[in-house]
C-alpha cells in the first residue's frame, strides 16, 4: 500500500472512531465489546433502520479495533415501489464509515398473504447464502430490547410454552449451516440506537410497514407503547424474561440427561429406541426430548407443532398405542419400548 493510501486510510479510521468521544456512544460500544468475543470476520444485516445502522457503526468500530474484515448486506425485498432507490441511499450512507454494502435482491413473485413471515424467511436465506459465498461464519442482526419484548408478547398471545417465550436469544445457529446468527445489541433500547444513527449518519429509514396495523407485530408494538404510558416497567419485564431463561437452562439440563440415559441412537440405520424410563419425567422434559429426536431423525429445520406433539405423548401413554407418524418419522411400540425411525 502506498504512503498516500495509508494516510487516507488512517484519516478515515480516525473520523470513524471520533464518534466514540461521545460518552453515550462510547458506553454503548464498550458494552458491545464486552459482550462479544468474536475474532473472525463478521457480516452485518442492514435494513436502513436506526437499529441496523447503529449496529453497522458499532461493528465497524469493532472490526477496526480487532483488525478483522466486516461485510454489510442489505436485502431489497422489492415489496414497495421506492425500495430499490432506498437501498441505494442506505448504501451511500454507509460509505461515510468506509463500508461498501452489498445489495441482495429478492426477485420473483411476491406473496399476498403472510408477507412479513415469508419476507423474513427469504431475507435470512439470501443473507445466509451470501455469507457462505464470502466465507463468513458470524452474521450480526440488529434486534434490540424492544424486539425482545414484542416477541415475548406475541408468543404469549399464541399461547407458547417456556421455550417459545424466550425464543429470541443472543446467538442461534442458522438451520444446519455453519453460520451463527448473533444479536449483539439485544440488551440495548431503541432510543439509544436512534441516538447513534442520528449522530453518526444524520439519517435512517422509516419503514411504513412498521406503522401498518394490518400486521400483528405493529399492533403489539403500539400496545407496548400504550402500556409504557400506563407505567409498564420494561426493566422488570426484561428481568422476567431473564428469569425464564434461567428456568429454561434447568429444563435443558434434564432434557440432555434424559436423551443421554434413556435413548439409544443407531446412526447408520437412522433409528432411535426409547426405554420406558424416557417417559418417567416431567411433561416438559418428555415434550422437549421427543421433539428433539423427531426433528433430528426427520431432518426438519422447524420442530413439530406443540399440539401435535402433545397428542402423540398422550397417545403413547395409552396401552392401545401401536403406531403413529409425525414430522417425517414413524413411531412404533415394541413391547415396553418406543422405536422411532425416519419415514421413507
Amino acid at each position: 500500500m502506498s504512503q498516500k493510501n495509508l494516510s487516507v486510510q488512517n484519516k478515515t479510521k480516525k473520523i470513524i472512531l471520533s464518534h466514540l468521544k461521545d460518552k453515550k456512544i462510547l458506553k454503548i460500544f464498550n458494552q458491545f465489546l464486552k459482550s462479544n468475543c468474536i475474532s473472525e470476520n463478521i457480516a452485518v444485516a442492514v435494513s436502513g433502520g436506526p437499529d441496523s445502522l447503529a449496529l453497522a457503526y458499532l461493528a465497524k468500530c469493532f472490526a477496526l479495533k480487532k483488525n478483522i474484515t466486516l461485510k454489510c448486506y442489505i436485502v431489497n425485498h422489492k415489496l414497495r415501489k421506492n425500495s430499490s432507490s432506498e437501498v441505494l441511499i442506505v448504501k451511500n450512507v454507509l460509505k461515510k464509515i468506509d463500508i461498501n454494502c452489498k445489495i441482495l435482491n429478492w426477485n420473483g413473485k411476491k406473496p399476498s398473504t403472510n408477507i412479513q413471515s415469508q419476507a423474513r424467511d427469504k431475507r435470512y436465506f439470501l443473507l445466509a447464502n451470501q455469507c457462505k459465498k464470502d466465507q463468513i461464519k458470524n452474521l450480526l442482526i440488529g434486534h434490540h430490547s424492544d424486539d425482545l419484548l414484542e416477541n415475548f408478547l406475541i408468543r404469549i398471545v399464541r399461547g407458547s410454552g417456556l421455550r417459545g417465550l424466550i425464543s429470541l436469544s443472543k446467538e442461534t445457529k442458522y438451520k444446519n449451516q455453519n453460520l451463527k446468527i448473533i444479536r449483539p445489541i439485544l440488551n440495548q433500547n431503541k432510543k439509544d440506537l436512534i441516538y447513534i444513527s442520528k449522530k453518526v449518519f444524520k439519517f435512517f429509514v422509516k419503514d411504513p410497514f412498521n406503522i401498518n396495523e394490518d400486521f400483528k407485530r405493529t399492533r403489539v408494538r403500539n400496545l407496548l407503547l400504550s402500556l409504557e404510558k400506563e407505567g409498564l416497567d420494561k426493566k422488570k419485564l426484561m428481568l422476567t424474561i431473564s428469569n425464564l431463561k434461567d428456568s429454561d437452562k434447568s429444563i435443558t439440563f434434564y432434557v440432555d440427561k434424559n436423551l443421554k440415559e434413556n435413548v439409544i441412537f443407531f446412526k447408520k440405520k437412522n433409528i432411535c429406541i426409547l426405554n420406558k424410563n424416557f417417559f418417567n419425567q416431567s411433561h416438559e422434559v418428555i415434550f422437549r426430548s421427543l421433539t428433539n429426536i423427531i426433528q433430528k431423525l426427520g431432518k426438519k429445520y422447524y420442530p413439530v407443532r406443540g399440539k401435535s406433539m402433545n397428542k402423540l405423548i398422550v397417545a403413547i401413554s395409552s396401552k392401545l398405542f401401536s403406531k403413529a407418524t409425525l414430522g417425517g418419522c414413524i413411531i412404533d411400540r415394541v413391547n415396553e419400548t418406543i422405536l422411532i425411525s425416519k419415514e421413507n
